[in-house]
């Protein structure tokens, strides 16, 4: 059962309560395996009450507290405190991000549960912060993919949005991506196009292009956004002078690094399509200290 304190913060940070408590309730269960945590009940007296404090060990972006205190939640059912909630953003190293107090035993049970989910969504948060530190005064925005770790979807692109960063498509409902693939199947570029506005025409349809001339041809058809897919920049500035006066928006793709990240946004593009940011993130350092 989500406590009063754990759904504010879920709805702060936007996330569904039902979908965060079901996983939070799988997470604790994997962890558990039908049994006990035996170090705990071997080691801490069952009546014993405390009060334990996630700390960062580094500098950076926090992302998903109210994802760990589902997790203690599943374990406390309900019986913790919640002394001190920090919204998701960044931190130093050494902060108290999130303060509880509650039987040990709950809280230790709960810990490597909580810290697995804080630690992974909080490293997406500041692998993007980092991204849209490298372009930032370029008016480029870094945007994710459907890269993500399957069913941690929705979390993974909340901590984006908490990095800085914009959301594609949550789903292949949401709009239409035409790539290489339904280009080849469609007979064409523009002709996959066209064929998706004729069954959705009230959807965005995204096209991705591989040349300049791709580009020229899906402007011409009425695309609303062109994925320019591994150009060089002088490809990728072409390929704006030729959106950017039609209102068609360009997102680059592939080939993709922090260090040409600047670079890359200084040619127009409005987007940079980051795979990586949910896909290749690594973990934040953060721990559980009883005080």
């Amino acid at each position: 059962m989500l406590t009063r304190p754990t759904l504010e913060a879920l709805a702060a940070a936007g996330l569904d309560p039902a979908a965060v408590e079901a996983l939070a309730v799988r997470t604790v269960e994997e962890d558990l395996a039908g049994g006990l945590d035996v170090t705990s009940v071997a080691t801490v007296p069952f009546d014993l009450e405390g009060t334990a404090a996630f700390v960062p060990r580094q500098a950076g972006v926090v992302a998903g507290i109210a994802v760990a205190m589902a997790c203690l939640d599943a374990v406390a059912d309900g019986d913790v405190g919640y002394d001190l909630v920090r919204p998701d953003g960044p931190a130093a190293a050494g902060d108290t991000v999130l303060q509880v107090t509650g039987l040990v035993r709950t809280l230790l049970t709960a810990e490597r549960s909580a810290l697995n989910l804080l630690c992974h969504l909080s490293g997406i948060a500041t692998l993007t912060a980092t991204w849209v530190a490298a372009v930032d005064g370029t008016g480029a925005r870094i945007r994710d993919t459907r890269k993500t770790t399957p069913g941690l979807r929705a979390l993974e692109k909340a901590a984006v949005v908490v990095g800085g960063g914009v959301n594609h498509r949550m789903s292949l409902a949401d709009a239409a991506l035409v790539k290489d693939n339904h280009v080849v199947a469609a007979g064409g570029v523009a002709a996959a196009f066209e064929a998706v506005r004729r069954m959705w025409p009230d959807l965005d349809v995204e096209v991705e292009c591989d040349t300049v001339e791709q580009v020229a041809d899906v402007v011409a058809a009425g695309a609303d956004l062109v994925l320019l897919d591994n150009m060089s920049l002088l490809d990728l500035r072409a390929a704006v002078e030729i959106c950017q006066p039609k209102g068609v928006r360009t997102e680059a793709s592939g080939g993709l690094s922090l260090e040409r990240a600047r670079a890359v946004a200084e040619t127009g593009v409005d987007f940079l399509s980051v795979g990586a940011l949910t896909h290749s993130a690594p973990v934040l350092d953060l721990g559980l200290d009883l005080l």
